[in-house]
């Protein structure tokens, strides 16, 4: 990997937040066109603005430009004639004066022989999600409607008569009642379908397919995929389930007629993530069984016949887990995503008669990729690929080759060489099993000038280690000379289930001597400092941050993110508690994870220095977690901080705050790691 004196951005984070951002894919069905979505600085720079951009799948031409406006615009796709949908929240041109100053999010047009976007579909609760048949150019979208609406002016009317009469309050009667960073209710998505797109003048009127809509908690509201003819929509229904709980099933409805039938399922299982087929015959779709406080959860690929029901697994041997698909053009394969070994390469998955003969071919070893795309003639796979010392930048792969370096095709997301290198190390744990980190390495780091060092454990728990970040990026410490470790352990995903298993039910077990195992191996070499570490982690890294400041003092400075400390009054306060009282028991009945896993009741161990960072829209790891955590280092008088941000959830999304918890933090590791004067940033 490269290791080039110049760090340009990293130097610099006021250039480091303009970095443009590139997400999201979308291929034209004659293969001319890719669009991509690029984040950008606003011209005030106070938050990053989104337009969409073209990408020549040739890769002869540069990158260019399509749309520009002060809201910005996403979620591009294709209907059968090249024609390009995307959501904005513009306002419409051909509005009356005096309209709403600030328009929800509308479906959008814009033709592709050139000219202006034209406003396809307004709903007043906007669009949060579009589904194009792939042949016919049927476009359902997902809306959320107040309870006993119909799409338009009566749910406007009921939005207004709300808003005039000065009410704020939701009525629940399920849980949960929030999720991530907002509140749930009163109005609850629903699947509108607009049908073949109108010529220019023609009203658009969008017909209700879900009037029993109710609470949907999670991304299962917007997974919609209607088949190529149009006549069936597939998508993920959020359900009730006993004590209190979630699960998802898929349910198939005729577009004509709005009748609508339980496709697949499962008591104590959640069915996601369905794509049609190209002959609409069947879907391929994830089946994730549910952990429980003894076992592990786990997740296998399904085939699931649209007509019988009838459900097959694919590539039932293969220990990993499929996270996205895409099809061949002919049916006969299946393209998907799954975390392995450091990395989240593509996989061909050729179907067989039987699936036990399912053939799975790796086609990347390098980088994760996202957005698949397959060209229409089956000659080409599209995706975005992400690795740590690269952003995301779309890529040309071949259908058939193993262990491809795939074409990066001109875009604007590209950047400059990193400050530094990247090296892959190991270790083995205890029990055996082997833990992989990356090692992001300064420059100059060597025998003679050892660099400190910073371990930085992820969250999730289930994830890894594998792709580049914005929001957790190494090369701006490595640009301060700081090496930093990325282990993977125990709970990582890409390593097959058994490894997921080494972490369930003892968060503070085998994760934190991996941790450890993986310090102690990286701290053998002769260009790191031993002297001089610290550690930092966010979610659940942040967890991993608490626990490790109450059970070892090896660390200068420790940075704790969004973090759980008290475990028992998390669990009844997170935006999902169902979730994780089936790892961690009912507290009431079952407390001994608590008691032995909960940071808390080791606060009378910590004497590192300690950095505390919390959002208040912080639903999924509420901001109670932090204020006892620093109610209680304040009371044992431990020498610590708290970055506190009253608007931010559990990322921090903009780009003032993305800057100053940079700030903080590397003035912070600066004091405590590298022994210079605190400098407190200007503006907190």
């Amino acid at each position: 990997m490269t290791d080039d004196a110049a760090t340009g951005p990293f130097d610099d984070l006021a250039e480091f937040v303009a970095l443009p951002r590139l997400s999201g894919l979308a291929l034209s069905p004659d293969g001319s066109r890719l669009v991509t979505a690029v984040a950008a600085l606003n011209p005030e720079r106070t938050r990053w603005q989104t337009a969409l951009w073209e990408i020549d799948p040739a890769g002869d031409r540069p990158a260019r430009r399509l749309t520009r406006s002060a809201p910005g615009e996403s979620g591009g796709r294709f209907l059968p004639n090249g024609d390009l949908l995307f959501t904005s929240a513009r306002p419409d041109p051909d509005a009356k004066p005096g309209g709403d100053d600030k328009p929800p999010a509308a479906l959008w047009l814009l033709p592709a022989g050139g000219g202006e976007a034209r406003l396809l579909s307004s709903q007043p609760g906007g669009v949060s999600g579009v589904a194009v048949a792939a042949d016919s150019g049927d476009v359902a979208i997902v809306s959320p409607l107040f309870p006993g609406a119909t799409p338009g002016a009566d749910d406007k009317e009921r939005r207004t008569a709300r808003k005039e009469a000065g009410v704020s309050a939701i009525l629940h009667e399920e849980y949960p009642v929030r999720y991530w960073d907002h509140d749930l209710g009163p109005a609850w998505p629903h699947v509108l379908f607009v049908g073949a797109v109108p010529p220019e003048g023609t009203e658009v009127a969008a017909r209700d397919l879900t009037p029993g809509a109710g609470l949907s908690a999670g991304e299962a509201s917007g997974q919609v995929d209607l088949s190529p003819d149009g006549r069936l929509l597939v998508r993920s229904v959020d359900t009730a389930a006993p004590g209190a709980s979630r699960r998802i099933r898929l349910e198939v409805i005729d577009t004509a007629t709005g009748d609508t039938r339980v496709l697949a399922e499962n008591d104590n299982a959640s069915w996601y993530g369905a794509r049609f087929s190209p002959d609409g015959a069947r879907v391929v779709c994830t089946f994730e069984t549910e952990g429980t406080y003894d076992e592990a959860e786990d997740q296998t690929t399904f085939l699931v016949d649209v007509v019988t029901g009838e459900q097959r697994p694919v590539a039932p041997g293969f220990d990993r887990w499929f996270t996205e698909y895409a099809w061949s053009p002919d049916g006969s394969a299946i393209f998907a995503t799954a975390d392995d070994d450091g990395a989240a390469p593509v996989f061909r998955i050729d179907l067989a008669d039987d699936p036990a003969d399912d053939r799975v071919t790796r086609l990347t070893s390098v980088g994760a990729h996202s957005s698949l795309q397959v060209a229409a003639d089956g000659s080409a796979v599209y995706a975005l690929r992400a690795t740590w010392d690269a952003p995301h930048q779309p890529v040309r792969l071949a259908p058939h080759v193993v262990d491809q370096a795939p074409d990066v095709l001109p875009n604007p997301g590209a950047i400059g060489p990193v400050p530094g290198r990247l090296e892959r190390i190991e270790t083995t744990a205890s029990d055996g099993a082997r833990v992989a980190s990356w090692l992001v390495l300064p420059h100059g780091a060597s025998a003679a000038t050892p660099a400190p060092l910073v371990l930085w454990a992820h969250g999730g728990p289930l994830g890894s280690w594998n792709a580049w970040s914005w929001r957790w990026c190494p090369w701006l410490l490595a640009a301060r000379g700081y090496a930093v470790l990325l282990p993977d352990p125990a709970f990582s995903t890409g390593y097959g289930r058994d490894f997921v298993a080494r972490g369930w039910g003892q968060w503070g077990g085998n994760p934190y001597t991996d941790l450890m195992s993986a310090v102690d191996a990286a701290l053998e070499r002769a260009d790191l400092d031993a002297e001089r570490t610290a550690m930092m982690g966010g979610s659940y890294g942040g967890y991993m941050a608490n626990w490790i400041a109450t059970h070892t003092d090896r660390f200068r400075a420790i940075v704790t993110h969004a973090s759980l400390w008290h475990i028992d009054g998390f669990t009844g306060a997170t935006d999902g508690a169902y979730f994780w009282e089936r790892t961690w028991g009912d507290p009431l009945v079952r407390p001994e994870r608590y008691e032995r896993y909960s940071p808390h009741r080791y606060a009378d161990a910590i004497t590192t220095p300690m950095l505390v960072i919390h959002g208040d829209r912080d639903y999924r790891v509420p901001i109670g977690e932090a204020l006892r955590l620093w109610y209680n280092l304040q009371k044992r008088a431990v020498d610590a901080k708290f970055l506190y941000y009253p608007d931010e959830n559990h990322w921090i999304l903009t780009p003032g705050n993305h800057r100053v918890w940079y700030e903080t933090v590397l003035a912070f590791l600066g004091q405590h790691v590298l022994g210079e004067e605190w400098q407190r940033p200007a503006l907190v």
